[in-house]
């Protein structure tokens, strides 16, 4: 039964008179009528919000974050605990929690007007891009910068502040982000590698060669980082870098 309703309803559509179906057209894409105009906005409506989470995680200090995290794991020596799902959700919420000045101004001077029509698409891109610009400019490494805007023979000349172009602007702040992240990371690894050194020590003067040293030393690592209350010093100690 749906099937002949299917087949009625195309058949109908086909044999309708030319104006009838011309308007039918012209009123789904608009008053201009031009298919093309309409397919190029929506791909790149499509494309926008396909490359939106990437682009809303490249200018702000997630990358910086779940690095640390995630090597912070590393050391402790657990492969698979606390999951990478938490990891990422303990990232997003910190990097949250620090950007959220940067996104109440960017919504407040460009998104905000745009919506209510008080400015262009260009303009409102550019105001809030705006305090992106200043936020990455406060945190990048200056050598960085300048081995990226080397790259290139138009932005050789770029300044590392917040009116540098962003395609130098955006590589050098995550580049920036990533070896700092590595910096802080060699920090906190190197007390749980004395203790992977300690135990491995000890094994070897008990004669137990065959004993995994990562095993026995787990529990005392889980301990020291549990007893040192590891997650609120970890997690104030990256928030306050930012400020």
């Amino acid at each position: 039964m749906k099937r002949r309703i299917w087949f009625v309803l195309l058949a109908a559509a086909l044999f309708l008179p030319g104006s009838l179906a011309a308007q039918e057209v012209s009123f789904s894409l608009g008053d201009d009528g031009s298919v093309s105009a309409r397919t190029i906005q929506l791909f790149a409506l499509i494309t926008v919000l396909s490359l939106a989470p990437g682009i809303a995680i490249m200018v702000t200090c997630f990358p910086f974050m779940i690095t640390v995290l995630s090597i912070l794991r590393q050391a402790i020596g657990l492969q698979q605990s606390p999951p990478n799902m938490l990891i990422v959700s303990l990232a997003l919420f910190l990097t949250y929690f620090i950007m959220e000045p940067v996104f109440t101004q960017a919504w407040a001077n460009g998104i905000s007007p745009l919506t209510n029509n008080e400015i262009g698409i260009e303009t409102a891109f550019e105001r809030t891009i705006e305090p992106f610009r200043v936020f990455m400019a406060a945190r990048l490494d200056p050598e960085t910068f300048f081995a990226m805007a080397e790259l290139r023979p138009d932005t050789i000349d770029e300044v590392p502040d917040e009116n540098a172009a962003l395609s130098v602007l955006v590589p050098s702040f995550l580049l920036s982000e990533i070896s700092r992240a590595f910096q802080v990371g060699f920090l906190i690894f190197l007390p749980f590698l004395i203790i992977d050194l300690v135990v491995a020590a000890v094994l070897m003067s008990m004669g137990m060669m065959m004993v995994p040293p990562a095993i026995v030393s787990l529990p005392f690592k889980l301990a020291f980082f549990v007893l040192a209350d590891g997650w609120s010093l970890i997690a104030g100690s990256l928030v306050k870098s930012y400020f």
